[in-house]
C-alpha cells in the first residue's frame, strides 16, 4: 500500500514539512561520507528558515497544551488505556518544558554561528560550495566521520524538542480518524463533506496501481481525482479507470 497525505489546514501543512525535513536530515546524519554531511548541513539551513518563524514555538506549545486537556478528559474512559495515556501525558509535558527552555528564536544558536553562516551563504549561489572558495568546508568534510557527526549532532540537538512536538501531535493526528474504503469510477470521485471541518486526508491505495491522487477538499466537500504519473515530460491525463482507495478523515 502507499499512503498519500493531504494537509488541510496551514498548521498541518507546517508539521509534515517539518517531519519530512527532520527525516531527510535524520538519513544524512546517519551516513559517513563528506558529501552526505554536507547535504545534511543543507537540510538543517532548510529546517532553520521554517522552523526560525518567529510564532512556531508558541504555537507548538499551544498546541500541546491543548492536546493535554483533551487526554486528561479521557481518564477513567475504559477504552483507553492508563498505562499508555499517561506516558503520553508525561510526554507532552516534557516537550512544552524543552520548547519553552529554549530562549529566543528556534534556531537562535545557528544564526549566531559565523562559520555555519558563511557556508550557508554559499549555499545559494550555485556551485558556491567548491574547495577553492570555501576550503574550510573542504577542509571539515575532509575530517574523520565520527568527528563531522559529532558536530552535526551539537547543531541539531537544541531543535530536536520541534521535532520531538512534532511526532506526537501527528501521531495524535493520525491515530483520530476512521478509515473508509471508496471506490472512484472513472478515475474521479466526489464526497459531500456536510459541514465537518478536519485537518488531514488519508488516502491509501495498492501500491501496484499506476495513478497519482489529486485531491482538492473544503468543508462542503471532497474531490478525488486520479493522473497518470507522467515521469517522461507529457502532460499529466485524468485515468479513465476505476480505481479502489481508502480515505482516512482526521481532526486534531
Amino acid at each position: 500500500m502507499i499512503c498519500f497525505e493531504f494537509p488541510l489546514a496551514e498548521k498541518i501543512r507546517t508539521l509534515l514539512r517539518l517531519e519530512d525535513i527532520f527525516k531527510r536530515l535524520a538519513f544524512f546524519q546517519q551516513q559517513e561520507q563528506g558529501h552526505a554531511h554536507y547535504i545534511a548541513l543543507v537540510v538543517l539551513f532548510e529546517l532553520l528558515d521554517l522552523a526560525g518563524r518567529l510564532d512556531l514555538k508558541s504555537e507548538l506549545v499551544q498546541e500541546l497544551d491543548k492536546q493535554k486537556h483533551i487526554l486528561e478528559g479521557l481518564r477513567d474512559n475504559p477504552l483507553i488505556a492508563e498505562d499508555s495515556l499517561d506516558a503520553t501525558l508525561e510526554r507532552i509535558e516534557q516537550t512544552s518544558a524543552q520548547l519553552l527552555e529554549n530562549s529566543g528564536r528556534l534556531g537562535h544558536h545557528l544564526r549566531e554561528h559565523e562559520w555555519l553562516n558563511s557556508v550557508r551563504q554559499r549555499a545559494n549561489i550555485a556551485g558556491g560550495v567548491n574547495e577553492f572558495d570555501l576550503p574550510s568546508l573542504h577542509y571539515w568534510q575532509n575530517l574523520a566521520s565520527a568527528e563531522r557527526g559529532e558536530l552535526l549532532q551539537q547543531w541539531v540537538q537544541p531543535l530536536l524538542p520541534v521535532k520531538e512536538a512534532v511526532d506526537i501531535l501527528l501521531k495524535l493526528l493520525r491515530h483520530r480518524g476512521k478509515k473508509i474504503a471508496h471506490l472512484a469510477p472513472r478515475g474521479a470521485f466526489q464526497q459531500m463533506s456536510g459541514g465537518n471541518v478536519f485537518h488531514l486526508l488519508r488516502l491509501e491505495m495498492a501500491a501496484d496501481i499506476t495513478a497519482i491522487p489529486e485531491i482538492s477538499a473544503s468543508k462542503y466537500a471532497v474531490n478525488v481525482r486520479f493522473i497518470t504519473p507522467n515521469f517522461d515530460g507529457g502532460g499529466k491525463q485524468v485515468i479513465d479507470q476505476a480505481i479502489p482507495f481508502t480515505m482516512t478523515y482526521c481532526k486534531l
